[in-house]
Formats: structure tokens, sequence, C-alpha cells
């Protein structure tokens, strides 16, 4: 007996060895895989880092960024006021802007960034920080938030201040809502342009030296003031000019973009060379031609007005370069509108507004547009001729950037301008003309105007200055829009206050040209192709509310059953190997 016991209590201990041995293998195990995810969280709060497995590669930053963001020399200091608790859409854009930031963090260790509620503290400090805001152009949006019976309305600061040496920079990167445009539509194109608008600012902020700029003069051009709200946006980072090409026999080519901005003079051979030459070495043009004198104020002072040619000289040299304004007016439905006299109330005139379909507002194609014209709102022409693209002797890549809407209409020249169009009906048929181009891009290499017709005049006064004629440019680009008004800013002379550019006095609403003007320079300037992240695009995948309401049950269940069921399906399988591993 005492030997069967004896035998029973040896067999035991190397049981409880056995067990000790195996639970203590697993303890440490379970150290080791617990120590190692905490040294990766450590390691995670140090370093952002995320895998773009989307098609368009949207959550990925463009080559012009990372270079401009890895370039700093100094800590660039990032201030954001969307912060509190505001609707799920407007988290999103935050939770977007976020990820943004920590990609340029994690590019430079001189990004810093904070976020800042402007609403929160004292009545006094609230207010004295809405001040101090709106001094620096940061202004509020005001939200109508819905609860569960009854609406309310709350503040919110969708802002962002950039500091980077002493320098700083405001911008908005909420998009404005037009009338009829979805919310979640705006956010999405807000969320879109996050890059290109923090990158562009960053870009602005590193500039020391300010890039020249000049407009045409001596050929009617518009006048300073008609120009000025553009002038002034763009001013902190480039110096303006009007240039006299009769002055001059080359064009600095420190001056980056010249604007030829509605002229209605004519150009002699000597100017239109210098631009040529211009061109060809390199420089850029913004052509802002109306091809016809029509213009409101000549129909008010006569009930019939027809609209001539502009005596400009300048059509075979657009042509050489691959664009020609045709002497016609494109008519749209989708236009403006202006204010016509509809009765009398006593001695005061009663005015309603009308459909204008001269002034058509072009709206960009959201779906392959242009980076210069991607998520912008409607653009206000005025008395806008269609635009062909010719076939260049080199190679130019010709990109339409607007377009008019599918109903449109075309006249043309000698045509009868009257106000009585005003007072009918439009005829539907007749706007059959869709799709006419009103802005083209031109890029590539450029054949020169005077190719085998150079004078002696002009080659000796060249030669003069130490430079030979060029037949064909360097690669470079310009633009010709077919609208000089596009740029002109309205004057009130009474109040004697100028009006934002894009400001329509009649509907009181600013459209979009300064938008498009401003891109437009930066296009031909920018050599980093920072606004190649204008081009990305976050597409909505909405929900469908019939199939998700008709399917609502199938998935409720399909979601509180299946965790379940793979939950005791593990449980059972876990156990039943853990019984095979450890049974005696």
């Amino acid at each position: 007996m005492p030997n069967n016991l004896a035998m029973e209590n040896s067999n035991q201990a190397p049981q409880n060895f056995s067990k000790n041995t195996n639970r203590n293998q697993s303890l440490l195990q379970l150290a080791i895989v617990a120590g190692i995810l905490v040294a990766l969280n450590v390691l995670a709060s140090f370093v952002y880092g995320h895998l773009d497995l989307t098609e368009d590669k949207r959550f990925t930053l463009t080559p012009a960024t990372k270079k401009v963001v890895g370039e700093l020399d100094d800590i660039l200091y990032i201030e954001s006021f969307l912060e509190g608790e505001f609707p799920a859409g407007f988290q999103r854009l935050q939770n977007a802007l976020v990820d943004i930031l920590d990609d340029f963090r994690s590019l430079s260790g001189n990004v810093e960034y904070q976020f800042t509620n402007p609403m929160e503290g004292s009545s006094e400090d609230i207010k004295a920080r809405q001040a101090a805001l709106k001094e620096r152009g940061i202004l509020p949006v005001n939200l109508q938030v819905k609860g569960d019976d009854n609406y309310s309305e709350k503040l919110i600061y969708p802002g962002v201040i950039l500091r980077y040496k002493g320098r700083e920079m405001p911008i908005s990167i909420l998009e404005n809502q037009t009338p009829g445009t979805p919310q979640h539509i705006v956010l999405n194109n807000s969320i879109s342009l996050l890059e290109y608008k923090l990158t562009n600012a960053i870009k602005k902020l590193k500039i020391i030296q300010k890039t020249k700029i000049a407009f045409t003069a001596g050929h009617g051009e518009l006048q300073p003031f008609e120009t000025a709200d553009f002038e002034t946006t763009l001013s902190p980072y480039y110096d303006f000019a009007r240039l006299d090409l009769d002055s001059i026999t080359v064009i600095d080519q420190q001056i980056k973009v010249l604007i030829v901005a509605k002229p209605r003079g004519q150009f002699t051979e000597k100017q239109k060379f210098v631009m040529d030459q211009y061109v060809m070495n390199g420089g850029k043009m913004l052509w802002l031609i109306d091809r016809l004198s029509a213009d409101l104020d000549s129909m008010r002072i006569r009930p019939e007005y027809i609209p001539f040619d502009y005596p400009l000289n300048l059509e075979d040299q657009l042509f050489k370069y691959g664009a020609r304004i045709q002497p016609n007016l494109v008519l749209d439905m989708q236009c403006s509108k202006i204010p016509m006299v509809v009765g009398m109330l006593g001695d005061q005139p009663q005015y309603d507004l009308r459909n204008w379909f001269y002034n058509p507002i072009i709206t960009p194609d959201f779906e392959d547009a242009h980076p210069i014209v991607k998520n912008l709102d409607g653009i206000d022409f005025q008395f806008v001729n269609s635009i062909d693209t010719i076939r260049t002797k080199t190679p130019v890549k010709k990109t339409i950037l607007l377009s008019s809407s599918p109903n449109t209409r075309l006249q043309f020249s000698p045509v009868r301008l009257s106000f009585e169009i005003l007072r009918y009906k439009p005829e539907a048929d007749k706007f059959n003309k869709p799709n006419q181009p009103v802005a083209v891009a031109l890029e590539g290499i450029f054949p020169s105007l005077y190719e085998n017709r150079v004078s002696e005049e002009m080659n000796s006064a060249l030669e003069e200055l130490g430079q030979s004629f060029k037949a064909k440019s360097s690669p470079t680009k310009m633009l010709v829009v077919s609208d000089g008004d596009v740029i002109r800013n309205h004057v009130d002379f009474k109040e004697k206050k100028l009006k934002p550019l894009g400001f329509n006095p009649y509907e009181r609403y600013t459209f979009a040209n300064k938008d498009f003007m401003v891109n437009a320079v930066e296009y031909l300037i920018d050599a980093d192709g920072v606004i190649a992240a204008r081009s990305k695009e976050v597409k909505l995948r909405l929900l469908d509310k019939e199939r998700a309401r008709d399917e609502r049950f199938s998935w409720q269940a399909l979601n509180l059953v299946l965790p379940i069921v793979l939950l005791l399906i593990f449980g059972f399988g876990f156990n039943h190997l853990r019984r095979k591993k450890y049974a005696i």
C-alpha cells in the first residue's frame, strides 16, 4: 500500500511540473506579446503613415506638395478654428484636415498645428476672439442644426491661419455654397481642395521676392481701377505694372505673365513682334479679348445697337498660336439677369429681373475639369464669343477650360441687339449649338508669327540688345478667354466704392470670376505643379435610401447574428484545440 501511494505521488509530480512549466511559458509569451504591442504603440505615436488603397490615390499627397512641405526650413505653425461640436459633415471636414496636417508633419519636423475653439470662454473672450478673426478675414458660418424636434443655430469658423517666418496667411477651407447646392456637395468639394489650399498658402508664405505681372496699355485696355480687386487680392505676392509696348524693344523676362485685358484699339506689327518674342523666350500670356463692341451701356442710349468688330489686329497672332475668337455672340439659357421696366407706379418705374441670354453663367464640368476651374462656382460672362482651336505647326496642347451649357445659341456679326428680347419667351429650338468653348488653355512649343518675315528694323532692334530672333518658343503656356470683362470689377462712382470682382449688382450675388482669374495666373506662373492638387476628387458614394429601407431588416439581422455565430465558432474551436493539446 505505501509503495502504491509513493508511485502515485511520483507520477503526479512530473504532471504538476509540466503544467507549471506550460503556464509559465504561456505567461511569458503573453508578456512578450503585450510588450511588443506597447512598444509598437509608442513608436506609432512618433511616426505617422497610412496605406492608400484607393484607385485614384486621393489620400496620397502630390509630388509638388511633398516638395513644398519637405523644403520648410523653419517652423510652420497652423492654427485651425474648426473645433467644437458640429454636424457629421463638418466633422468629416475636420477629420480630413487632421489627416492632411498629419501627412505634412510626417514630411517635415517643422510642421506644428493646433485646433482652437473660438466659441469657448467668457462672452468677452468670445467677442474679442471673433473681432480678431474678422480682422484677419476669417468669417463664421451660421449653421442650422436639426435637433429632435426643433432647429438651432450655431456659429462655426471653417478657417485656418498659417504662420511662417513672421508672416501669416488666413484661408477658408469651406467652399462657397451656391443657392440650391446640397451641403454635402459643398463639403465634398471643400475636402477635395484642402491639399491645394494649404500647399498654395505655404508656397506663398515662402516667397521672398515678389513675382512681376504686367498689363498691356495704350489700346483702350481696362483701367487700373477696373482691375483693382484682382490686383489687390494678389498684391501680397505679386507686383503689378502697366506696360506700354511702344516704349520698349523687348519685354523683360522677369515679367512672368503679360495680361491683355479687353483692348479696344489696334496693335501695331512692332508691338505684336515684341509680344511674340516674349512668348518665344518662354513668357506666359493671358489674353482676355472681346471680339465685338457689345456692352449694356451702348444699348441703353439707343433702341437698337449693332456691335462692330474691334480693330485689334490680333487675329493672325492668336491663330498662329492655336486659337481663333469668332465674331459672334454666345447666347445661353443658363444666364444672369438684368432689370427691365415692366410698368409704372405713379411716376416711379417698376422693375423685374429677366434672363439676359448674352450674359451666360458658365459652370465648369466637374467630371473632367481642368485644375484651373475644378470645383469652381459659376462664372459670370458678358457678351462672350466662341473660340475655335487651330492646328499648329509645332506641338501645342489645347484644353477647353470653359464651355457654354447645352442650351446655347450663336448670333454672328452683324447682329442687332435690343432689349425687346426680354419681352418674349425664348424659343428653345433655336438654342441648338451646345457647349461653345469660351476659354482655352494652350501649352507647348509655339511657332512665331514672324517666321520668314522679320524686317530689318526688327532684326536690328534685337541685335542692339544682343539678342537674336527665335522662330519657335521654349515650352510655355497661355490662356485665351473671349471676354475682357471677366476680370473687371464694378465701381460704384456715387459711393466711390469698388465692388468685388464677380459681383453682379442686379442679382446681388458674387460669382467665381475672381477665383477663376487667380487660378489662371497661378497656373501660368506655377513652376512646381502645385495646382495639380486641384485635380483631386473625392467621390461621394451615396447610400441608396430606397434599397436601404427595403433591406433594413436583413442587414440588421446579419449585423446582430453574424458576430455572435462567429464568436461561438471561435469559442468551440478554441476549446476543442485546447482540450486536445492539454489532454492527459
